[in-house]
């Protein structure tokens, strides 16, 4: 029992991870780290200040639930984000049949973000992203498949504005 000579060496020498870890901790705070959410964090008070504009497709209604998701549901919200979002697909898998087996559905989302209160624009942006699926033989089954691609892709552009908004939250904030 007290030999240890068949023990695996720790990988970063004799120095423990949790001192590596509170080492490494040590420098993001020594840089000026934050916490976005945080107090001082850039996005501090984001909670609930974007009200998206109404959807009115499915895929309007898939994008705003996530921005809901990400930045909660607003109450008294003094900003308005408005935005248009377009997308198309393209084969890309074709068999020598020329029957079409994987598309790319790219999507791109252009917003503008106003205060309510004076109804200038204090920020806009244009966000592109792009999914794929591949194509069955079944009616059913591709259009599940394409309903899924278009869910992934209005979710993954929601998260890119989100962490725009995030980022540059300090330069377009009251």
């Amino acid at each position: 029992m007290g030999d240890t000579k068949d023990l695996t060496p720790c990988p970063h020498g004799d120095i423990p991870r949790r001192a590596t870890l509170f080492g490494a901790l040590a420098t993001l705070a020594a840089c000026g780290f934050t916490p976005v959410y945080g107090p001082g964090g850039a996005a501090q008070g984001l909670q609930g200040a974007i009200f998206a504009a109404e959807p009115d497709t499915r895929n309007g209604f898939v994008f705003v639930a996530r921005l809901e998701e990400r930045l909660g549901r607003p109450r008294n919200a003094p900003y308005l984000l408005d935005y248009k979002i377009d997308t198309r697909s393209e084969g890309v898998g074709i068999t020598p049949a020329q029957e079409t087996t994987r598309y790319n559905l790219f999507g791109t989302v252009t917003y503008t973000l106003t205060d309510q209160a004076t109804g200038q624009v204090v920020f806009r942006g244009r966000e592109e992203n792009f999914t794929g699926y591949s194509a069955t033989s079944l009616i059913v089954g591709t259009q599940s498949v394409t309903r899924d691609a278009n869910e992934r892709l209005m979710i993954a552009l929601a998260d890119q504005i989100v962490t725009r908004l995030m980022a540059t939250a300090r330069d377009w904030r009251a």
